[in-house]
């Protein structure tokens, strides 16, 4: 069989698994997926380790004497995490090293109910950062107006980020400047930048969720519109995320870049997220084959990685018809759905996701408590 994740390799395209939890760590799996080479990198975030310490007995040895030391549960949490990240951290050394920090990455995100304080997700991506002493460590910061300093300070520190739930084209400008802006303060203060790394995390299939709801409203109304509205279901988070990779290589193209590319900076690569596919009716790894592309990364869930092994078909598609992805979301304004207000929804409901499984994770630990 033909290992397709290594066809994304040679396509420029990292995949990294958007998933973690204790037994895969134990018992091999994780171990088995790097050494077949169908996975670069791993992802987590709130909601991942809730339904990993909610839906599992992994952590109930490790929970005992957490207790007894009289922890909080948000400081058990991130005790049980930090062990799982440098784990798996551990695991990935060798493709680090290999791949000269290019891959191997292990992601752990700063606490979501912090995603409006920058000082404090500031403070808080330093000292994960110091707990976990692994060079291939990434912090994730979400792209808030209030994440944006952080990103840049905590880059600043030396810190490697994953800058996470960017929706809208105008935000991920600002995200690629905060990333340079950090290297930029480094470079100005005599530091090394070259082992410095970061993605973006650009989220992908929420936007069809939203854009194509308000689409099937204007369909049921009926009439001239409706036909040109159901020509645009689905079209929107892949006409998103390619507007998004023309601007990545407009910025990185750009002067202001290749003076720090010339200090030996890394390319701050896009890393499609939220790619598995919520509608039926859609092909079931649309949001792989239809992304792919030079300096990528793409985040795939558990499903996604079986579905694409079994029969995703690679072909450089990340450029193909950008007029049509302009188009696309030229004809939503023109039916008057705002990409500005869907991005801002998806922006504020993300934020409220990872925050309510961050609840209901810290209200599992002190059940068990």
């Amino acid at each position: 069989m033909t290992n397709t994740t290594l066809q994304l390799l040679e396509a420029g395209q990292s995949v990294w698994y958007d998933n973690i939890q204790r037994s895969l760590l134990r018992n091999g799996a994780l171990a088995g997926m790097i050494g077949r080479g169908e996975i670069r990198g791993v992802t987590s975030n709130p909601t991942i380790f809730m339904n990993a310490i909610t839906k599992s007995q992994d952590y109930d040895s490790s929970l005992l004497p957490l207790f007894e030391a009289g922890l909080s549960n948000e400081e058990i949490f991130f005790s049980l995490a930090v062990e799982d990240i440098q784990n798996a951290a551990d695991l990935f050394m060798p493709l680090y090293q290999e791949s000269h920090g290019g891959d191997g990455y292990v992601s752990l995100e700063v606490s979501p109910y912090l995603a409006h304080n920058a000082e404090a997700t500031l403070a808080q991506a330093k000292e994960l950062w110091q707990r976990v002493a692994r060079p291939n460590l990434m912090i994730k910061i979400p792209a808030t107006k209030a994440g944006l300093p952080a990103i840049t300070e905590a880059l600043a520190a030396g810190i490697n980020v994953n800058v996470t739930l960017i929706f809208a084209l105008d935000r991920y400008r600002a995200v690629m400047d905060a990333y340079m802006t950090g290297l930029e303060k480094r470079v100005a203060a005599g530091l090394p930048v070259a082992a410095i790394a970061s993605v973006a995390s650009f989220f992908v299939s929420r936007v069809d969720s939203n854009v194509d709801a308000r689409l099937q409203k204007i369909i049921a109304v009926g009439g001239a519109e409706a036909e040109k509205a159901q020509a645009l279901l689905g079209k929107a988070a892949i006409a998103n995320a390619k507007l998004a990779y023309a601007a990545f290589q407009q910025d990185f193209g750009a002067e202001r870049f290749q003076a720090l590319a010339a200090q030996g900076a890394r390319l701050q690569r896009p890393l499609w997220a939220s790619t598995s596919t919520k509608n039926p009716a859609y092909r079931d790894v649309i949001y792989v084959e239809e992304l792919i592309g030079p300096h990528t990364v793409n985040t795939m869930p558990p499903q996604t990685v079986v579905a694409f092994l079994d029969h995703g078909q690679v072909r450089p598609s990340l450029e193909e018809n950008v007029d049509g992805a302009q188009q696309a979301l030229e004809g939503l304004e023109a039916l008057g759905i705002s990409m500005a207000e869907v991005t801002q929804q998806l922006e504020e409901e993300g934020v409220a996701s990872f925050s309510d499984a961050f609840t209901v994770l810290l209200k599992a630990i002190e059940g068990r408590r």
